[in-house]
């Protein structure tokens, strides 16, 4: 029997990165422990490494505590971390598909009203959404009699850039948006306008990217900062999706973003539990969170082909009522280290090896050496 190999997909700034060991968030060493545990080989590579017709790839692979370039079978199960946005690269992922690849997270960039358009059609999620329409003039419009306070972002984006706030302010509106649509961003402006007369900074916007218009919902505080946690759920060795690590992350003072790269802190969801809401049965509270979230999984991985490893932004009201915010399909994991939860952040890089290993054993052709 050949050594069995398992693809991880990334992108290009991750390949260059493996020689040097440099890898930043991305843990890969935990892959490799993986492997050990489970039997297989991870291999690290990018989607040009791939040639039609080829059996073999080149690829990183971990020897002698170092990587190495060389040539490997072309994997059976391939977990994808990378980001290709162009429907070329998506026509290529599919085509690994049709010729008996198993490649989960497949496509990991979908936008938020799709997402929010696949749970609203389970009618018990219904009550854990917020309102939620594309960003257009006419949508907007019928926001602002609905609500007074909305959220305005990007379809396709994360780490929380080019998120705006729309708030009514007396008899006006102020849209609080970021200067510059990056992640680096420190510089926050503040937009004031009266009736329905939409900014022009916001029809730009909306020509240029496409946004979408939701209720801002009443998430519980911390110390006086909104908060929100990030769920890590994955499908692990037996197939199933289960709750990897639940991490809570806190706006920064005078923000409404809890995203870290938008200054959030994290914090475990206990000590949070137990300073500002020790009316609330704190068990009771995490594992309906706990229970909601794989809810969610399910009814994704239901839609989305091959979904098994997710990052979901999930919020409570004060009494614990859990809020769907948005899904991350490149969940970048570092809030649970960042945190302290270091056998969880280990852990959310075991699980899809593990997971590899379950579709290797049950779906996976076998591939024998020669006689």
């Amino acid at each position: 029997m050949l050594p069995s190999y398992i693809g991880i997909l990334i992108n290009d700034k991750l390949y260059r990165r493996l020689s040097s060991g440099d890898t930043r968030y991305e843990a890969v060493h935990f892959y490799v422990e993986a492997g050990m545990q489970y039997g297989l080989i991870p291999c690290f590579f990018r989607i040009q490494d791939v040639r039609i017709g080829n059996p073999s790839i080149k690829a990183f692979v971990m020897e002698n505590d170092q990587f190495i370039r060389k040539a490997v079978p072309m994997p059976l199960v391939i977990h994808n971390r990378a980001i290709y946005p162009g429907q070329r690269e998506q026509d290529e992922l599919h085509s690994w598909v049709c010729s008996g690849t198993q490649l989960f997270n497949q496509w990991n960039r979908y936008g938020k009203l799709e997402t929010h358009q696949i749970l609203m059609n389970d009618v018990s999620l219904r009550p854990h959404l917020p309102g939620t329409f594309e960003a257009t003039e006419s949508n907007l419009h019928t926001m602002m009699k609905l609500y007074d306070k909305m959220i305005i972002k990007p379809d396709r984006s994360s780490v929380g850039r080019g998120v705006m706030l729309l708030q009514r302010s007396g008899d006006r509106w102020r849209l609080t948006y970021p200067a510059y649509i990056s992640t680096r961003n420190k510089k926050w402006l503040n937009l004031e306008f009266k009736g329905r007369r939409i900014p022009s900074l916001l029809k730009q916007r909306f020509r240029k990217t496409q946004y979408i218009v939701q209720q801002h919902l009443p998430l519980a505080t911390y110390q006086g900062r909104p908060f929100d946690m990030r769920v890590s759920v994955q499908r692990d060795g037996t197939g199933d999706w289960q709750v990897t690590g639940l991490v809570v992350k806190v706006a920064a003072p005078n923000r409404f973003l809890t995203n870290v790269a938008q200054g959030g802190s994290v914090h475990r969801l206990e000590s949070i539990l137990a300073e500002e809401y020790p009316h609330l049965q704190q068990e009771c509270v995490i594992e309906s969170i706990r229970g909601f979230s794989l809810r969610v999984a399910r009814q994704l991985g239901q839609s989305l082909p091959h979904m098994a490893d997710l990052g979901l932004d999930i919020g409570m009201t004060t009494d614990g009522f859990p809020l769907f915010i948005e899904c991350n399909g490149k969940d970048q994991r570092y809030s649970l280290r960042e945190a302290g939860m270091y056998e969880e952040w280990k852990a959310s890089f075991y699980n899809p090896i593990a997971y590899s290993k379950y579709l290797l054993d049950h779906y996976a052709p076998k591939i024998e050496s020669g006689p």
